[in-house]
């Protein structure tokens, strides 16, 4: 592999087609990996060891680790450290087996996240885990002007008051930390090494002062050389002051995270994959036994309680009771410990690791060391991680910070930001309301990260084959489950913070829809679960009440038809599928490059313009095969299209036979299939295709404009002159220069508006009106079930269905009443019944005048002719219309014509008209007359839906 690149071998060989051109959505991948020469890179050690090992060695160890084993005993002790142990190990697994799941870039934590979980997850934790780091560097900086000012204190030497000194001290340390990290990475890098050789002389210090004879005043204080006597006593828990197992824990677990100070900084790492799960580890590992071998040896030679009296001597006239039995039989008597509160004892003291080490002042410089290491560590991390997440853009808002300086990347702005951060919660002060916040800030970064590895597992997606085999999916699960209840047993309150924060976050990613493809285990149980549904759904029979219109519609190109998408996704939209389909016709050698290139287009449309449906397109030699190809093979399972719906062939008259019989063919061929059949007419009409080739030729042209700037300027400067941006909406702009043959272009601008107008009217509101439904004809009731479902909708809500059926005259009311009691068996709801009774009354003169000359060119008029002459008509053009059939469908055609003349008089302000469908039978009525009969039914109406289906029930009265 070279530069993200594959190779093959020289003696493979193919015919010669590479994948150059091919797309990829691995952005990632186009960066080569060997291109940042001169760039300081870190091994496993000092990238990922010494610094998890510095954040996690922290003031606990030195302050409060003989206080958690006093309350809690050694027993129960060592309980809290293999369980806080336990937890980060089991993370560690996870982020090992994601890092080495693919090529680990900058961005830590964030980066494995949102790669594994998506941008919703990897955006929402990202952000606020950056600012957990910015804050730790206030808390961990507060930490260590405390015990500075508790220096001052103790030699008489405060500068202002406590307060203030803590801030005074906080704020010129960061500014002193800041510097050391804007110096670069190989400065920040050698002060945490000067760091480390510190605390681990101040940690041996502790060992050593443990094997040092006691002075009598050690002795006082309950410090002892190694006693079993002392370690027998010490083994049981005794909490004191309300304190639990689980307030003790809650107090400990802090001091175990810090595991991601390495992965924050992959970036910045030679070897990433292999430097993480190495550096991580063992830092658990390392710290655990030293936590666990300081606190151990302390148990066995410190005791609980004591007074610190000299005088407190085992004497006969005072009996020793208590609990302190181990001080009684080394000669002490702390009984007075049991009635009033000592001031010494691991208990009581929190400088006891001080008085127990060889050489006092190493364990401050320890303690120095612990606080500044961990602040360096989160002033890194902080900047690393946000600069990743502004990168991706996920907050557009915060792409100011994504930009860095130097040969290093350096996120300079990030540090700034990170900085004011921290100096704002310096000068707070107190930070003891917001530590518990942090902390779970931090626990939330875990669950996400032993979930992301259990659900990336849980996928079973093929890119998902990390190189590090020791993990499990349900102990990364046991992991998510545990760091949640950890963060709950260490504050409710800011465990629920902080899953409100996540959840805040999280909604706002979703809505935005970052234009990101990272390849999730989201999408990869998406799939998995569509796939497990679809299989399901197979074994479900199809039951009349389950019945839902799954449109397949022929739109052509997605965007070309907008108004017919529209319609049929309102029928479909949460109630059953929408496929928008395109029949490429030719030879398949020349469509279908076409066709490829199309797909990934036309479905990216229907996503950014949130339109519910899925684009499919064919090849093949003629329309009426690619539809027939459609018709049978569209579909999964259960979820196949059961309705085709088509636009109305305006250019029937001038199209040619060959494009009216293949129209016509496709509406037998979806009867013969059992569809549902609907055609969608539109005064203004449907195709805005040569709007949308206009909208594409103005992109390219501004496309290749951007790149003639880009060539003169280098730089990024603003264009001037000749290379200004024209400002012009791109509407008008395509009104304007859509056609260079036809009418004068004020004309065709206004045409164009009107189309462009009208083909996005169902993608809006609908004003107050009605959807007049005349039903004529009983097809199972989809053209009762489909206006009803419309109704449903939020954008035909203001709409009231109005059903028209054709009467006997004479028994109207009869008729409304029966027609009353059905639509209330099928439960839907209308505001008006109208019952016409004269829908067989001849048409007027001036209709059929209409008829007559819109047939007139296909008419065969044999009559007319000579035998010889109208058998070779026939022969040459059998497709033009008889006297004989004009005699055979005279009732059927003045009816076409007469319930124009009926919609016109009645439904000319409706929204939408649905009507039922007239049917032509098979070789019997030609495709012209037939088409001339939809026509003349449809002339001059709002939009009109002609609806037919297939005579299977789709209503029911039944519960």
């Amino acid at each position: 592999m070279t530069n993200g690149a594959i190779s093959v071998p020289d003696t493979v060989e193919d015919d010669g087609e590479g994948s150059d051109g091919t797309r990829s959505d691995d952005v990632e991948s186009a960066v080569a990996l060997d291109s940042n020469k001169g760039v300081v890179k870190f091994g496993w050690i000092r990238g990922v060891l010494v610094r998890c090992m510095l954040n996690i060695w922290g003031v606990m160890l030195f302050i409060r680790l003989s206080w958690v084993f006093g309350q809690a005993g050694w027993g129960l002790g060592t309980v809290v450290i293999a369980l806080s142990c336990v937890v980060t190990t089991i993370t560690g697994l996870s982020m090992s087996a994601i890092c080495t799941n693919g090529v680990v870039r900058g961005g830590g934590a964030y980066y494995l996240i949102s790669r594994s979980l998506g941008p919703e997850f990897g955006g929402s934790i990202g952000l606020i885990f950056a600012f957990a780091n910015a804050v730790a560097v206030a808390m961990y900086v507060v930490g260590f002007a405390e015990t500075v000012v508790d220096l001052l204190k103790d030699y008489d030497a405060l500068m202002v008051d406590q307060l203030n000194d803590i801030r005074i001290i906080g704020c010129i340390t960061v500014v002193l930390l800041l510097g050391i990290s804007v110096a670069g990475m190989e400065w920040e890098a050698k002060a945490q090494i000067v760091l480390l050789i510190i605390l681990l002389a101040a940690i041996v210090n502790v060992f050593v002062g443990t094997f040092i004879p006691p002075t009598a005043d050690k002795k006082s204080k309950g410090i002892f050389n190694y006693d079993s006597t002392i370690f027998l006593e010490n083994f049981p828990p005794d909490f004191r002051n309300e304190e639990t197992f689980f307030s003790v824990f809650s107090i400990f677990f802090p001091a175990a995270t810090g595991i991601l100070a390495g992965a924050n900084i992959s970036g910045d790492l030679k070897d990433p994959q292999g430097a993480i799960p190495k550096g991580t580890l063992w830092a658990i590992l390392i710290t655990g036994v030293t936590y666990l071998g300081v606190a151990l040896c302390v148990s066995a030679s410190v005791v609980r309680d004591a007074t610190g009296n000299l005088t407190d001597l085992i004497t006969s006239e005072v009996p020793c009771v208590g609990s302190a039995v181990a001080a009684c039989e080394l000669g002490y008597n702390f009984s007075s410990c049991a009635e009033q509160t000592c001031s010494f004892g691991s208990m009581n003291n929190f400088q006891v690791m001080t008085m127990v080490s060889g050489f006092g002042p190493l364990i401050i410089a320890g303690t120095f060391s612990a606080t500044l290491s961990s602040a360096l560590a989160s002033l890194v991390s902080a900047p690393k991680v946000f600069q990743a997440l502004c990168k991706d853009n996920i907050y557009k808002a915060l792409h100011f910070f994504a930009k860095g300086y130097g040969k290093n990347n350096e996120p300079i702005r990030g540090y700034i930001l990170t900085f004011v951060i921290s100096v704002a919660f310096i000068l707070i002060g107190d930070l003891n309301l917001i530590a518990p916040i942090i902390s779970n800030f931090f626990l939330a970064s875990y669950a996400l990260i032993n979930f992301s590895c259990f659900h990336a597992s849980y996928a079973k997606s093929p890119g998902w084959r990390p190189a590090y085999k020791y993990y499990n999916m349900w102990l990364s699960l046991l992991g998510a489950l545990l760091c949640c209840a950890v963060m709950f047993v260490i504050n409710w309150w800011a465990a629920l913070i902080t899953y409100g924060l996540e959840i805040l976050l999280y909604i706002y990613v979703t809505v935005k829809k970052p234009d990101v493809n990272w390849g999730s285990s989201t999408q990869a149980v998406t799939f998995v679960s569509a796939v497990s549904n679809a299989l399901s759904l197979s074994g479900v029979e199809d039951h009349v009440k389950n019945f839902r219109p799954q449109i397949l519609a022929l739109t052509g190109a997605a965007r070309t038809r907008p108004a017919l998408l529209d319609l049929a996704n309102s029928f479909s939209k949460n109630y059953g599928l929408c496929l928008t389909c395109e029949v490429f016709v030719g030879p398949r050698s020349e469509a279908l490059p076409e066709m490829n290139a199309g797909m990934e287009k036309n479905q990216h449309w229907l996503r950014k313009t949130k339109r519910k449906a899925f684009y499919t397109a064919v090849v093949c030699e003629s329309y009426r095969k690619g539809v027939e190809t459609l018709l049978q093979a569209s579909g999964l399972g259960r979820m196949k299209p059961n309705t085709l719906m088509v636009g109305f062939k305006r250019n029937w008259k001038t199209s040619g036979a060959e494009a009216v019989q293949s129209y016509v063919g496709v509406l037998h061929d979806a009867f013969d299939f059992e569809y549902g059949t609907l055609i969608f007419r539109m005064s203004q009409g449907l195709d805005v295709s040569h709007i949308v080739e206009a909208e594409e030729e103005m992109l390219k042209s501004a496309k290749e404009q951007r790149e003639l700037e880009n060539e003169f300027m280098p730089n990024g400067g603003k264009a001037k002159g000749l290379f200004r941006k024209s400002r012009k909406s791109s509407q008008q702009v395509l009104t304007t220069r859509v056609s260079v043959c036809g009418p004068a272009p004020p004309q065709v601008a206004m045409m164009n508006e009107k189309l462009l107008e009208a083909s996005a009217q169902f993608k809006t509101k609908q004003p107050k009106g009605t959807i007049d439904v005349w039903w004529l004809f009983d097809d199972g009731g989809l053209t009762l079930l489909l206006p009803y479902i419309l109704t449903t909708r939020k954008k035909w809500k203001d709409c009231k269905l109005r059903i028209f059926i054709a009467g006997q005259p004479g028994r109207s009311d009869l008729d409304k009443e029966e027609m009353k009691l059905l639509l209330q068996k099928f439960r839907i709801k209308c505001t008006d019944i109208i019952v016409i009774d004269d829908i067989h009354v001849k048409p007027r003169n001036d209709s059929l005048k209409k008829l007559e000359d819109m047939i007139e060119p296909f008419r065969l008029h044999e009559r007319a002719k000579e035998t010889a002459q109208v058998a070779a008509i026939r022969k040459e053009q059998p497709w033009k219309i008889t006297d004989e059939e004009l005699d055979t469908y005279e009732e059927k055609t003045n009816l076409q014509i007469r319930l124009n003349e009926l919609l016109q008089e009645n439904s000319k302000t409706a929204n939408l008209i649905v009507v039922s469908m007239p049917i032509a039978r098979k070789e019997t009525i030609s495709d012209f007359l037939y088409m001339a009969w939809l026509d003349i039914l449809t002339k001059d109406l709002p939009p009109v839906l002609l609806i037919r289906g297939n005579h299977k029930s789709v209503l029911t009265f039944y519960s």
